[in-house]
């Protein structure tokens, strides 16, 4: 195999030799953990908490932001992007020693200047625990999200570790927003004179909303008459001795959350404020006799204005305030992720495979489907909404757990295409209106999403379901919005038969091609190819022959044209100009090859068998790389006005030949499909978290979920990470490992087992529910072979082929035993 550091075609000068840095963290045993014993990480390492409607990112110092349903539109929580220091503002449990007068922080920060005895911090699927140790107290703090209530709980218990009684302060504070995000950043002088904040003695809870709610389309002058639509309630389950209202007040002139002047004197307002700057701060004082623990937590729970919280059924207010039950409802927490992780199961000879596809690949696509590109500490949420392509992409992962929640997910996308069949770009929850970008793939992926949740339930009663157009006229089925996606696309088209660029395609920063109408895009004749062919055995299911015949004469066309005009001699051309010039040809010197075009020449079906080889192995040949593949090669280092943002980017970054993981993934599945399995599960192997943040320092982001991209060796900060979590890296990643190199293989029909696996595994296991059946397959590869069933038994028979229909077993479980 070639060293991919250093390809003899693509000379790059190699990054200095970097030491092993720290190592801030590891896996728990069952992989159900991630354990952060150095709390200086390199960036800070986010968490998820959530239901489907509430939501929170946790850092590992207690930062992040909350927001109901919208992060742009309900953000209820404050963080500043790009603060210093970083990671604030954030949840915190501030204790102080009122004897001696010392105080710290039960996350670390923001008291990040103490010496803390101990530190750890446990990421965990929906919950984050933190433990610290300092001034003869410690303190663990878990923060959740409920399953049930839109809330979430901080919990606490308190151990005193000095062996004497300890007369303790509590002070439990986060600050608000309540409202618009984006309005909240360019308008907060005036959009703080709204704010409303009271302390309710009955429910020893501060009681917060804003009067004024913007939910503007746009920015405009023009001003909506509305109110904030809730009201947010926090509460201490201890006895409340105190509480503030204001940020000002709380925090004191010329200070910051590290040292707050309420915290500092002991001393609370008791500040209700109908404006300026909320936060939500309560003091409460107990004993912690010596050797003793304590049990508390603070609520923070919203709830629509016209609901009465002391009525409100789903909250019982005084459970929330009754540590017992917050616990029952962690349990539940718990037993929701296992039941959501025991749908998957593999035990391989590769333990970082093992790690990520049982417990962290699936947990970020459930991640994903919820958060989309929009709630993260890279992904602010302000702007882009949810993102049309993301939406069919991002149920890959929680179709084989929930199918109910991807059918509403698909119903309700479906609301944003258009009568002609085209689509918006991307929408926004609250308020239902995105752009119409033209971009040329974004209908493409409403066949994709719709036929992968037909593969994996055969629900075909989705098809007949009725939608409404966004732009009005009578509603359609399901089936004939997808048709009309389909020949949107094609009729998209230029007179040669490529389909127009447009505003660009996948690769959003291709914008500057074709905004004439005549540039056009080869990778997306062949991701049209693709979704063509994906339908067919819908097509003939439903015996539309007309549509099949019709599609199949464009699926012949477009490989005639792609193979006429884009090959370039060693590989595919990624697209062509508005005046006709080549993008990505051996003859440019910056630019000369893009991934997209050769990996899916190989997916689509389009490239013939030499030119397919061709083009993955100058690929790999030019463009591999220890963490993955770069998306393009060499990068841009003029700006192209042509081309558009990528030549903008920096070199080696982004979209300008960065190892693109999203692109890289497909890298992996072309491979796998052209039958170079050991290439294919290697790059697999490399771009895995465990494996690529090997040098962490250099890497930065989180080692336990995908990056979006890592800058690749044109930048001198190669082996960086950026924009980690929210990346369809997740889900291709996820369904690559398990249907092809695994080897569960669905379809409309049933699931055909056909493994992908390096020579040197002598066997594997691995588990999969479908259809309700949880499928239980052992592979033996006693002969050292990476594909080709040879023989397969199910439920100690002996069958003809590797296809199963489920349906056909009335056994729950089938047993699936597999000689390669």
């Amino acid at each position: 195999m070639n060293d991919l550091s250093a390809p003899s075609a693509a000379p790059t000068t190699a990054p200095a030799a970097t030491p092993p840095g720290p190592a801030y963290g590891h896996f728990s045993a069952d992989s159900r953990e991630y354990i952060i014993t150095d709390p200086r990480t390199p960036r800070p390492w986010f968490n998820y908490m959530w239901n489907e409607q509430y939501a929170g990112l946790i850092s590992h110092t207690g930062g992040g932001f909350s927001f109901l349903e919208s992060p742009r539109d309900n953000r209820l929580t404050r963080m500043r992007y790009n603060c210093l220091p970083w990671d604030r503002p954030g949840r915190y449990i501030m204790v102080k020693d009122a004897e001696t007068g010392q105080y710290w922080s039960l996350s670390w920060a923001p008291t990040i200047e103490l010496k803390y005895d101990r530190y750890e911090c446990r990421h965990g699927q929906g919950y984050t625990t933190i433990v610290t140790e300092i001034n003869g107290v410690r303190g663990e703090l878990t923060y959740f999200v409920p399953t049930d209530v839109n809330a979430e709980v901080w919990r606490v218990k308190l151990t005193d570790l000095s062996g004497r009684a300890r007369q303790l302060e509590v002070y439990a504070f986060t600050e608000l927003m309540m409202g618009n995000a984006l309005n909240d950043i360019i308008n907060q002088p005036n959009d703080k004179h709204f704010t409303d904040i009271h302390f309710q003695e009955d429910l020893q809870a501060l009681e917060c909303t804003r009067r004024y709610w913007v939910l503007n389309k746009k920015v405009s002058v023009a001003q909506p008459n509305i109110g904030w639509d809730y009201h947010l309630y926090f509460t201490l389950s201890l006895p409340v001795t105190g509480f503030d209202g204001s940020l000002d007040k709380f925090i004191g002139r010329w200070r910051s959350e590290a040292n707050p002047e309420c915290v500092e004197t002991g001393r609370m307002h008791n500040t209700e404020i109908t404006a300026g700057d909320p936060v939500a701060a309560l003091q409460s004082k107990l004993t912690l006799q010596a050797g003793e623990s304590v049990d508390f937590a603070a609520v923070m729970a919203v709830v629509k204005k016209d609901e009465d919280v002391r009525q409100h059924a789903a909250f019982r207010w005084e459970e929330l305030r009754d540590t017992a039950v917050l616990d029952k409802k962690l349990a539940a927490v718990r037993a929701y992720w296992d039941d959501y992780l025991g749908h998957i199961r593999a035990q391989t000879p590769d333990a970082a495979l093992n790690t990520m596809l049982n417990v962290w690949n699936p947990y970020q696509a459930a991640v994903t489907f919820d958060m989309a590109r929009n709630s993260g500490y890279y992904h602010g949420g302000l702007l882009f909404g949810n993102g049309i392509r993301d939406q069919f992409q991002d149920i890959l992962g929680m179709v084989i757990t929930h199918p109910e929640r991807v059918r509403a997910r698909l119903l309700n996308a479906l609301r944003f295409q258009l009568q002609d069949g085209s689509t918006l770009h991307n929408f926004f929850k609250f308020t239902n209106n995105g752009e119409k970008t033209n971009h040329s793939d974004t209908p493409l992926w409403l066949s994709f999403g719709v036929v992968e949740y037909l593969n994996e339930t055969a629900d075909y009663s989705l098809l007949d379901e009725l939608v409404p157009f966004y732009d009005g006229g009578e509603p359609a089925t399901v089936y004939d919005h997808i048709v009309r996606s389909l020949d949107f696309c094609l009729s998209a088209t230029t007179e040669r038969g490529l389909p127009k660029m447009m505003n660009g395609d996948w690769n959003d920063t291709l914008d500057q091609i074709g905004p004439l109408g005549k540039g056009e895009t080869v990778w997306g004749a062949f991701f049209l190819a693709y979704g063509l062919r994906k339908c067919f055995p819908l097509l003939e299911k439903r015996g539309d022959t007309a549509t099949r015949q019709r599609w199949q004469t464009a699926y012949d066309k477009l490989g005639e044209v792609t193979n006429s005009v884009a090959w370039d001699g060693e590989w595919y051309i990624r697209a062509f100009k508005d005046n006709g010039d080549p993008v990505g040809s051996n003859a440019h010197k910056e630019g000369k090859i893009f991934i997209n075009s050769q990996t899916w020449s190989v997916i689509s079906g389009l490239a013939p068998e030499e030119r397919g080889n061709s083009a993955l192995n100058s690929t790999y040949e030019l463009m591999g790389r220890p963490n993955g593949i770069q998306i393009c090669w060499p990068s841009f280092t003029e700006v192209d006005e042509t081309m558009g943002l990528i030549s903008r980017c920096v070199p080696g970054k982004k979209e300008n030949g960065a190892i693109f993981n999203h692109a890289s993934s497909w890298f992996v599945l072309a491979s796998l499909l052209n039958g170079d399995v050991e290439r294919g599960v290697e790059v697999y192997r490399r771009m895995l978290p465990p494996n690529s943040s090997a040098r962490i320092d250099r890497y930065e982001v989180e080692p336990y979920v995908f990056a979006e991209y890592v800058t690749s060796p044109d930048h001198e900060t190669e082996g960086q990470a950026s924009h980690s979590w929210l990346t369809g890296t997740a889900v291709w990643m996820l369904r690559i490992g398990l249907d092809y190199i695994l080897g569960f293989r669905t379809s409309l029909e049933g699931i055909s087992i056909d493994p992908h696996i390096p020579a040197a595994w002598p066997s594997f296991t691995a588990e999969r529910v479908f259809r309700g059946k949880r499928l239980k397959l052992t592979v033996h590869n006693p002969h050292g072979r990476n594909q080709g069933v040879r023989e397969m038994r199910v439920n100690g028979q002996l069958v003809a082929g590797n296809f199963i229909d489920p349906a056909s077993y009335a056994a729950a479980e089938l047993v699936i035993e597999v000689t390669l």
